[in-house]
């Protein structure tokens, strides 16, 4: 494991991101390559809501090389028009936090691509899970508009 600069990082056996690239855990996934995973968040600020990882774990940003940093960019921007397009959203919000006092809750690298609509406030987490058909329904969609 990587440490990370903040001691608070859960250590990468117990990661759930981790768990969801080897198999280990289910996943709405979007896209995988050799760096890049992308899969719907469980529990989604709004239908769409969209994780981008790397597969080799990082706590955070400050352990990423640039290759990594431009692999997991690229990413974002090849997404983000697709989940604002495919969820009809008015705007979208690419966010990254790192560490604990920024509100980082899993402690594996990713970017939230999350749909937003006028009248809807602003939010990072959601905070209950999502119906496992919907999210299986919004990813078939997304997955249809990256091909």
């Amino acid at each position: 494991m990587q440490s990370g600069l903040f001691g608070d990082e859960t250590a990468t056996e117990n990661c759930i991101f981790c768990k969801i690239i080897a198999g280990k855990a289910p996943g709405h996934i979007l896209y995988r390559d050799e760096q890049v995973l992308c899969f719907l968040d469980i529990a989604p600020v709004s239908m769409g809501h969209t994780l981008i990882i790397p597969i080799k774990h990082h706590d955070n940003i400050f352990t990423l090389n640039e290759d990594e940093v431009t692999t997991l960019a690229i990413q974002s921007r090849r997404l983000a028009p697709i989940v604002k397009r495919v969820t009809g959203a008015d705007g979208l919000g690419v966010h990254q936090l790192n560490g604990r006092a920024a509100g980082q809750t899993v402690f594996h690298y990713h970017t939230h691509l999350i749909p937003c609509f006028h009248g809807k406030p602003m939010q990072i987490h959601g905070r209950r899970p999502a119906p496992q058909t919907a999210l299986a329904e919004m990813a078939e969609r997304l997955r249809a508009a990256l091909k």
